[in-house]
């Protein structure tokens, strides 16, 4: 195994010799650099000459050793969610043709069962795969459909986490936190991959709570603004990481208030970032530059950004602009598997990849996101208005502590502002009159409806679609 090729590069014996633990789960569950890489060998062994193999990727050692094996093989990597459906569960399963489960799988798939054990031991030698070569397929949510398998090579992945490593500095003296799903980028191959491939020490939490993440002790902390409000919910948690070097926020906007109070009760200000399955993160803030309420940061290296308009010219990156934002970069994915059409779809004649999402970019290349553009770019009385920027201004409001917009059909209005806002609110016409005065006018909500909670998903992204009236 060659350092300097390898994917996993802290797995070459030659790294983990001066260096400690390589990865723990909970309390007690720990394997060491070595350890880790003989039981992933062990898997290789078991699964090598396989195309595809499927991974239930519950929150443990087993999950780690298993993908790690397959990657050690050259065996791409399809990870399950634990808690889907059996539809969800034989579409992904069907779709990406896997041709074994490794781990505590469900009994209702005609492929292969291989158990994981941590505890198993090999020393065979594997050539380092081709950078090319596919590394995992991961599932989309599927909000427009069945989901679709984003097809990410080696060579992207190695390349995110290696900007990654220089925005944020990361090391291998590091200490990474988490608690994250590891069927989704941030937690998987940023939070696991990333961490192989740094060599930083790796405490997963298995569930983010306030107490496990201030027990831990890290100086690197991956969160969801759900984990960050938790946390900050316990200002005696939130204290305990103090000690920590940076804090970073994605996978959903990160509310204002939450960004100042995770500032106030820490000690420090948030790192942002912003990404996709089909770019992985190709925008964030930095260890050492401006951290702005608000604002993703900048394009990471090796990746540009772009904004078009809804004239299908670029817009201006001016601050005020808005337009849907378009990447480009070695971190995009290869296709969409078995769908050449949506694949092409999603790509410009020149090569960069739509992302669906409306964003500013101001002149110094800051960006902030103003969220998905099927969802979140309302078209009311003749103006473009972004959900998050109301959204923003709704969270200003005393006592509103989540805050979701939409747009609905209006006869009048092409469409009307609707706000759904939880939290402790007296006179809901109150809150929309305190938008009209933050923003224009135009953009307050014409009805604000107080709810118990917002539909979202494993991620904390909320779920519009969801939301009726």
């Amino acid at each position: 195994m060659n350092s300097e090729s390898t994917l996993l590069r802290s797995l070459d014996p030659h790294f983990f010799d001066d260096h400690g633990a390589a990865v723990s789960f909970g309390e007690g569950a720990t394997l060491s650099r070595a350890d880790l890489l003989a039981a992933a060998t062990a898997v290789a062994d078991r699964i090598h000459g396989a195309q595809r193999v499927a991974v239930q990727a519950t929150a443990g050692l087993e999950t780690v050793v298993a993908v790690t094996g397959a990657l050690i093989a050259g065996v791409a990597v399809v990870p399950i969610p634990p808690d889907s459906g059996p539809l969800e569960r034989q579409h992904i399963i069907a779709d990406s043709k896997a041709e074994l489960i490794l781990g505590e799988g469900p009994t209702d798939s005609s492929i292969p069962l291989i158990p994981i054990d941590i505890h198993a031991r090999s020393a065979t030698s594997y050539p380092e795969p081709s950078a090319a070569a596919t590394a995992l397929i991961m599932y989309t949510s599927g909000t427009t459909g069945a989901p679709k398998g984003v097809v990410l090579s080696r060579a992207s992945i190695a390349a995110d986490l290696d900007a990654l490593a220089h925005v944020w500095n990361w090391t291998p003296e590091d200490t990474l936190v988490h608690g994250l799903p590891l069927f989704h980028v941030h937690g998987l191959i940023l939070g696991v991959l990333g961490a192989l491939r740094v060599g930083s020490a790796l405490i997963h939490t298995v569930r983010p709570t306030p107490d496990s993440y201030a027990a831990a002790g890290g100086s690197l902390y991956f969160g969801v603004p759900t984990v960050w409000s938790r946390v900050c919910g316990d200002p005696s948690a939130a204290a305990a990481l103090r000690s920590a070097r940076l804090l970073v926020s994605g996978s959903a906007p990160l509310p204002v208030p939450l960004f100042e109070r995770m500032k106030s009760l820490t000690g420090l200000a948030p790192v942002e970032r912003y990404g996709m399955s089909e770019t992985l993160i190709t925008v964030s803030t930095t260890h050492d530059g401006e951290r702005r309420p608000g604002w993703v940061g900048h394009a990471v290296p090796g990746v540009r950004t772009r904004l078009r308009g809804e004239n299908g010219e670029l817009s201006a990156r001016d601050g005020e602009q808005l337009g849907q934002l378009e990447v480009s970069g070695a971190v995009l994915f290869d296709e969409y598997l078995g769908n050449p059409s949506k694949t092409a779809e999603s790509m410009t004649e020149d090569g960069w990849f739509r992302t669906g999402d409306i964003a500013v970019i101001d002149d110094s290349g800051f960006h902030r996101i103003v969220g998905r553009e099927s969802v979140d770019m309302i078209k009311s009385g003749g103006y473009r208005i972004g959900a998050g920027e109301v959204e923003q201004a709704l969270l200003a409001y005393p006592g509103v502590r989540e805050a979701a917009v939409v747009g609905v059909p209006d006869d009048d209005l092409g469409q009307r502002i609707v706000a759904f806002i939880v939290g402790e609110v007296a006179d809901c016409a109150v809150v929309s009159d305190f938008v009209a005065e933050s923003l224009s006018i135009h953009k307050r909500p014409r009805q604000v409806c107080l709810v118990d909670s917002l539909p979202r998903n494993a991620m904390g992204k909320v779920q519009k679609k969801l939301l009726t009236l």
